[in-house]
């Protein structure tokens, strides 16, 4: 069997991108199961709060969520009171999702609960350095803003 040649993967910045991406999930996971709140239940919460009223479609979009996932993610937040699904008033044939209070309430805890576990993945970085390599992250990742 021959070695595997770790050195030159760990080597690279995809890989290295990749296991820190992996430890970032996992630490926020772990942060939003505390609030038993699941990662894209908590994407699909905040893109609600940006966008609200939005049509469940333009939702999908929003956050890159195939539609038959979408339903589900939305059907979860709508039985335990987090979001509501009524008529678009722009367009009835379609249904908009808005936050419910307690939704919006559940998001404002998830958010203080994510930011807490970026800090502790940044840890090591100091604040001038968090900066640049967030600045860096959206200059590779094309995120403007």
């Amino acid at each position: 069997m021959s070695e595997v040649p770790l050195p030159a993967i760990r080597s690279l910045p995809s890989w290295l991108l990749g296991r820190a991406a992996a430890r970032g999930r996992a630490l926020v996971a772990e942060a939003l199961a505390e609030e038993d709140m699941r990662m894209w239940h908590h994407v699909v919460l905040s893109a609600v709060r940006d966008l609200a009223p939005v049509a469940q479609a333009d939702l999908g979009r929003a956050v890159r969520l195939d539609p038959k996932d979408l339903v589900g993610v939305l059907n979860d937040l709508q039985t335990t009171g987090l979001v509501v699904r009524e008529p678009d008033p722009r367009d009835r044939r379609k249904n908009a999702v808005s936050l419910t209070g307690e939704g919006a309430r559940l998001l404002k805890r998830c958010e203080v609960a994510a930011r807490a576990a970026n800090d502790e993945l940044l840890a090591p970085l100091s604040a001038a350095e968090r900066e640049r390599f967030t600045d860096m992250l959206r200059r590779i990742s094309g995120v403007t803003g």
